[in-house]
């Protein structure tokens, strides 16, 4: 029985795919392994959204042949796709499989035999349009469950539509199914993942269904308390989406929603498709029906053109917005996208010292978010996340919790008043007597 050990570098989307793939594995009598057990196969899922993550996959191939020098290592994920030659010369590396051939991997790789040179099987992105369904499981308390694929916007600063193609999404009928065998499994919560999960419902190139469509369809799904949709782009969700969550049993008070600027001159030429505008009346909305709302954004800064006095405007636009924390993003350049040709480059120490000004105001943002919701009574979803004899887990709208542990509160929900934040920026709990709830 040969050992194989998976490593995955990037998003809850490659996490999910990566879960499934091992599931492959184990199917054909593999067995898994942890990534220092020595394995005899090494499966890295890579990730290319920053020149990082492209150095993180090498130091990862490093490692593993440290680990097990005769071991194959297979690359798969989206430098894969981008950058297969380049990946090719990396010492260490057996195979490159691209979009269309990286759930194939078993059957295209014959038994993973090593040979002279490096296997490359990455066809053209247009190639990749089927979709496969994917979800984690047996690895977290909660599942990434992927509804949707590629990428129809093409964003001028984004290398994904090249990494993974155009938008496809699975059907309705396929992804309940998904999502009653995980109810099946002693996970409480599933978070929906994708590249753009709010153009759900392409399949074969054809419109079938709307993202609301399955929102809809999955809070009939029973034996699942928790669902929590991932980023959404703020054109997309809407406010039937937004409505229909804030009475939902089963729909969490969470929502993830890309901004990228807050300077419309920049988001025009980001390509993007709304304008801050809209995005303000996004977040009008949730807080006007759902006030303890968590509001996450993703910012990039130093996109070229972004002058000083871009920048301020969209310090103040988020200064001012009802959001809860940021995700902030350094703009790097990234071949064979529109932003990479574009002038006016933002020095790299102006674009270092914006990230950590937007960085301040999140841990401000988040501070206060909490700050309102303490002395108010949630359920949290408690993780096998241990530290210094604490445990932790998060509330419905996303707070990060920490209690004294208790084993028996392992991947339970529990009701919890909100006492206090901690040195370390976590909200305490006051001493209950767990009352443990029916799911």
């Amino acid at each position: 029985m040969k050992k194989v050990a998976f490593y995955t570098l990037g998003c809850k989307l490659n996490y999910s795919e990566t879960s499934t793939i091992s599931r492959m594995f184990e199917k054909k009598g593999y067995q898994k392994v942890g990534f220092e057990e020595t394995p005899d196969i090494f499966i890295i899922n890579t990730c290319s959204v920053t020149e990082n993550a492209d150095k993180k996959c090498k130091k990862i191939v490093n490692e593993a042949k440290k680990i097990s020098p005769q071991s194959y290592v297979a690359i798969i994920g989206c430098y894969a796709q981008l950058k297969p030659q380049e990946i090719a010369t990396i010492a260490g590396v057996d195979a490159v499989l691209g979009a269309a051939e990286k759930f194939r991997l078993i059957e295209l790789l014959d038994d993973f035999a090593k040979a002279q040179e490096t296997k490359v099987l990455a066809s053209e992105i247009g190639e990749a349009t089927a979709f496969n369904t994917a979800f984690s499981m047996h690895d977290r308390t909660r599942t990434f469950l992927k509804v949707q694929d590629g990428c129809n916007y093409g964003c001028a600063f984004c290398t994904i539509p090249l990494a993974r193609g155009k938008s496809r999404s699975d059907s309705v009928e396929n992804i309940l199914a998904a999502a009653r065998e995980i109810a099946y499994s002693p996970v409480k919560e599933v978070v929906l993942t994708g590249v753009n999960i709010g153009d759900f419902g392409i399949e074969e190139g054809k419109r079938k269904a709307r993202f609301f469509d399955l929102v809809k369809a999955l809070d009939e799904v029973d034996g699942i308390p928790r669902f929590r949709i991932s980023s959404i782009e703020p054109n997309l969700l809407t406010n039937e989406i937004i409505g229909f969550v804030a009475k939902s049993k089963q729909f969490v008070s969470h929502f993830h929603i890309p901004l990228q600027s807050g300077s419309n001159a920049i988001l025009r030429s980001m390509g993007r498709r709304y304008l801050r505008e809209l995005y303000e009346d996004r977040v009008a909305k949730i807080k006007e029906l759902m006030p303890h709302c968590c509001i996450g954004v993703d910012v990039i800064v130093g996109f070229p053109g972004e002058t000083d006095a871009l920048f301020l405007e969209t310090y103040q636009f988020l200064n001012e917005l009802p959001i809860s924390y940021l995700h902030v993003f350094t703009y790097s350049e990234r071949p064979n996208t529109r932003a990479a040709e574009m002038e006016e480059i933002v020095p790299m120490r102006k674009r270092n010292e914006r990230s950590k000004m937007l960085r301040i105001l999140s841990e401000k943002k988040r501070r206060h978010f909490y700050e309102e919701n303490l002395g108010k009574t949630y359920q949290v979803l408690f993780e096998e996340d241990i530290e210094d004899g604490m445990m932790h887990g998060f509330t419905e709208n996303y707070i990060r919790v920490t209690a004294k542990y208790d084993p028996l509160l392992i991947n339970e929900i529990k009701t919890v008043t909100l006492k206090e934040i901690n040195e370390k920026g976590v909200v305490e709990v006051m001493e209950p007597e767990w009352q443990y709830e029916t799911h």
